[in-house]
Formats: C-alpha cells, structure tokens, sequence
C-alpha cells in the first residue's frame, strides 16, 4: 500500500512538474518578448501557453492588459471560439474605457464571424444557406455595436464592409427557408419568409428572388391583390425581370 501510494505520488509530481516546465519561471519582459514572437511566426499554440501563464502568473503586472488582448489574438487564430469569447467578454467587463476596447468588440464580430464559416463546405463549394446563422447574426450584431459606439474607430471600415457580406448571408438563409417552405406547399409560410427578407434585407441581391416567392405564394393562395402588389414592387425595382 506505501509502494503504491508513494508511485502515485511520483506521478503526480512528475505531471505537476511536466505542466510547470512548459513555460519557464522567467520574467514577466522575456515571457511576454517569447510571446510575441510565437504570435508574429505564426506559432498560436505556443503563443497561447506563454501568454495564459503571464496571465495567470502577472494579473495586476504592466503587461496585463495587453496579454489579455494578446490572448484574444491567440485564440481567434486556434479557432477556440469558446476561450475567445470569454476573454473577450471578460477584457470588456473589465475595462469598458480602455483605449483597444473597439478592438475587442472588433476582434468579438470576426471569432462569431469565424465560428459561422466552416472550411470543408467552403472547401467543396457545398451549399450551406440552410445552416443555422446563429454565429452570423451575433457577428453582425458585434460589428454594428462597434460601429454604433465607437464610429471613428480605426476598424468601424472593415467592420462595416464585413457586415455587407453577413447580411447576404442571413437574406440567403431566409429565403433558402422560404424555397424549403414552397417544396412543402406551405405557401402562406412562405410568402412570410420571403416577405420577411423583402422588409429585413432590401439592399441585398436577395430581394429579388424573394419578391418572386412573394407573388407566386400569393397567387397559389388566390390572394390576388397581394400577389399584383407583389408583381409591381418586383417590376419597379427590376424591370428586365
């Protein structure tokens, strides 16, 4: 029983030990020049460990705040959405006047924006409207957030241009919807859904093809002066349709 208990004890220090030995007991300035280096070669993982021990190791230290932007970086990169949006919320429960609070409302859009994409339906081009956009509409919901408090903030741009292509994803989405909804003859549900995306996403190039569902709906459900309304507003806006 001694035997056994002193091998389980040998264990455990020799894996505290292992853990520990990951990242050195060095100052707080070398750990954190290590660590940028790791993020500027490209080296996440690493970049991680040696910024989650400054975390850990320096809470209050002058390179605090920085690791915990840092670390944000570090994990949109890995592709951990769950860790970087808990760093993030965290940072901007914490610092809600910092200078690179934008940044991490900027940095919040793009992991949801992240989380909504997958690689391999992208990879073989396999359609993928009918998924559900929930990562999507709280990316543009973080985007428009930062445009709306911070307008001048040197990302509002590229926020404002990645909320174009969001948009276009959640008006397909819906009107995948509404085309599912046609196949199964609910056309009152449909010509809903396609009425949803005509009022939601007007400037999208799904207005169209939604205004098409619309009239067609209506006309099987011989509502017909919703239907002409329909029609008109499809001629107005495309005349060669």
């Amino acid at each position: 029983m001694l035997t056994l208990t002193l091998a389980l004890a040998l264990v455990a220090t020799g894996c505290s030990s292992t853990k520990k030995d990951l990242v050195p007991d060095e100052p707080p300035e070398v750990l954190y020049q290590d660590a940028q280096e790791r993020l500027q070669s490209g080296n996440f993982f690493r970049a991680a460990e040696l910024l989650e021990a400054m975390d850990s190791r320096y809470p209050f230290g002058p390179y605090s705040n920085q690791v915990q932007l840092d670390l944000i970086y570090a994990y949109y990169k890995l592709d951990d959405t769950t860790r970087a949006l808990a760093n993030i919320d965290r940072f901007i429960r914490l610092n809600p006047n910092h200078p690179s609070v934008d940044y991490a409302y900027y940095m919040r859009g793009l992991t949801n924006m992240s989380a909504d994409y997958n690689f391999i339906q992208n990879l073989f081009n396999i359609d993928r409207d009918d998924r559900d956009p929930a990562y999507a509409r709280q990316a543009f919901a973080d985007f428009r957030q930062l445009l709306r408090q911070y307008p001048d903030s040197v990302y509002a741009a590229d926020a404002q241009a990645r909320m174009i292509g969001l948009k276009n994803r959640l008006a397909k989405h819906d009107l995948t919807v509404a085309q599912y909804y046609i196949k199964r003859g609910a056309w009152l549900a449909a010509a809903n859904r396609a009425k949803y995306v005509v009022q939601t996403y007007p400037d999208t190039e799904m207005m169209k093809p939604a205004l098409e569902i619309m009239a067609e709906a209506y006309g099987t459900l011989g509502l017909t002066e919703m239907a002409n309304n329909a029609k008109a507003v499809l001629r107005a806006n495309f005349p060669n349709s």
